[in-house]
């Protein structure tokens, strides 16, 4: 795995920004351009979703910012991004799949990035129950990952995520593979932990309306190589509710992003 601190600069933060990605391209080995050029400005606190067709360099972008691949051109600045000796770390990562250790116990899965970083078991236990008590799962520290639905095992990558305490939480389509119940769930919770931590989130899906319920702004890119589209507010009174998915508000911001999407799947197979 690639060193975030050597792929991610360390740079002072005058303006309250997390992340900024100038005039950042991707072009892989293969030659195949899988973004930009791109900017994306993202400021502490703030929950911004990446939306985009399938291809688009969403995943690329988030990998990026995680330090994990290395832009061919461009900068790429993550506040903060050093590593404490207490395990704690500047970027927390879910991917679309919960990847779970199927012989560890629940515990020892949110537990691994402690271990990996040498952290006491006397300290690395009160961190992880209280990442647990975050996403709902104390009662299930003991179980196992077969014996969890699939937005428990989600709520798991999610406690391992939030377990380094980090400073962005960067979410890869984590709840594109649940029913619309379990998704409208983890949601609504996400929302209520995102408003007690005030960690900066960068969210990428493929649905309007997730990304009009979850966040502050809407990214719009364009289909590959992906670039920023549009920036669109979403403007609500907080907290949000159950209530704001069945207000003209939202109905209304979901058909604007949508027609700021269009253009992009235009002439594409889907």
């Amino acid at each position: 795995m690639a060193d975030p601190v050597a792929l991610a600069e360390v740079i002072a933060d005058p303006a309250g920004l997390a992340v900024s990605l100038r005039d950042v391209t991707k072009v892989y080995d293969n030659g195949v351009t899988a973004l930009g050029p791109i900017d994306i400005e993202v400021r502490r606190g703030e929950f911004v979703s990446l939306l985009g067709p399938s291809g688009c360099g969403k995943s690329t972008a988030l990998r990026l910012i995680a330090g994990l691949s290395a832009p061919t051109s461009g900068t790429v600045h993550v506040a903060r991004p050093a590593v404490t000796a207490n395990g704690g770390h500047p970027i927390g990562f879910v991917f679309q799949e919960p990847t779970l250790m199927p012989w560890a116990t629940v515990r020892e899965n949110v537990r691994l990035p402690l271990k990996l970083a040498h952290v006491a078991f006397s300290a690395a236990k009160t961190r992880v129950d209280e990442a647990l008590a975050q996403v709902g799962l104390s009662e299930f520290a003991d179980g196992y990952p077969r014996e969890l639905s699939g937005g428990m095992k989600m709520r798991v990558s999610l406690a391992r995520a939030l377990v380094t305490d980090p400073d962005i939480l960067l979410m890869d389509e984590p709840f594109a593979a649940l029913d619309e119940i379990t998704r409208f769930r983890l949601n609504n919770d996400l929302l209520a932990l995102w408003r007690n931590l005030r960690k900066t989130v960068i969210f990428v899906t493929h649905s309007v309306f997730e990304s009009v319920y979850l966040s502050q702004r809407v990214l719009v890119m364009t289909s590959r190589p992906g670039r920023i589209a549009t920036e669109i507010g979403i403007e609500t009174s907080e907290p949000r509710s159950e209530d704001f998915r069945t207000s003209v508000d939202y109905a209304g911001y979901c058909r604007k992003v949508s027609d700021a999407l269009a253009p992009s799947y235009s002439g594409r197979a889907v």
